[in-house]
């Protein structure tokens, strides 16, 4: 099964996609609170698929896309953003994310895009 990283500010959302992956059969390679701790873990970790959060402190889910597509060109990024983030969404589409998912979500929602890159 696929290596995901997760990444979201709130420690809460990072536990409930874990455990949904887990109970899916994912194993979680790590997890980052922020876009710059997301970039260092992604070049440790080298994940198949990143969860990313758009709206973090230090470095936004946007600026560690843009940042991980550098180190990693194939990079899988999925990006997860509240409703009303359209704009963010497109932006991270054609900056490279491979996909989205809009909270709040269902592990079905989490399951199908995870799915969908392996």
């Amino acid at each position: 099964m696929a290596k995901v990283m997760i990444v979201d500010d709130a420690a809460f959302m990072r536990i409930q996609i874990k455990n949904m992956l887990s109970k899916n059969g994912y194993e979680v390679a790590g997890e980052a609170e922020n876009g710059m701790m997301a970039v260092e873990r992604y070049k440790e970790l080298k994940p198949d698929v990143v969860t990313m959060d758009i709206t973090m402190p230090e470095m936004s889910g946007l600026d560690a896309l843009r940042e991980i597509l550098k180190i990693d060109s194939n990079a899988k990024v999925v990006m997860v953003s509240a409703m009303g983030q359209e704009a963010m969404v497109r932006d991270a589409i054609l900056s490279g994310a491979k996909g989205f998912i809009v909270k709040p979500f269902k592990e079905e929602g989490i399951i199908a895009a995870i799915k969908k890159l392996c």
